[in-house]
């Protein structure tokens, strides 16, 4: 795993790119948006609430393949993916999802050369 020292400092590079990207300002549910958008292969486009929570709920599984949580199941035939979740978040406060899932989106950042 990331080293916690190596977290905030890569971390805030991650948050650097996605703003060069998009222009605004990101904190983690705009990456895992980000994330979600190029994992759908979807265009940029204004989403509703509902799309964006669809596409940061993707983003969540996909990030969270490696740690074993989620396995991709199928793609549909417009590159959505699909996943089966092996086993169960923990319960914790927003606070603290955020910081589980930071050194798994680095992971992913750094596998498809975002940071």
């Amino acid at each position: 795993m990331i080293p916690e020292e190596d977290i905030s400092q890569r971390w805030q590079q991650l948050e650097e790119y996605i703003m060069q990207k998009t222009g605004q300002y990101t904190g983690i549910d705009d990456i895992l948006l980000y994330i979600g958008i190029q994992e759908s292969g979807m265009p940029p486009k204004p989403f509703t609430e509902r799309e964006k929570t669809e596409l940061i709920l993707m983003a969540t599984s996909t990030v969270l393949v490696p740690a074993r949580y989620y396995e991709l199941f199928w793609v549909e035939d417009t590159g959505w993916p699909h996943y089966k979740q092996l086993q169960r978040l923990p319960p914790m406060p927003k606070d603290q999802l955020d910081n589980f899932l930071k050194p798994w989106i680095i992971r992913y950042a750094d596998k498809n050369r975002m940071v």
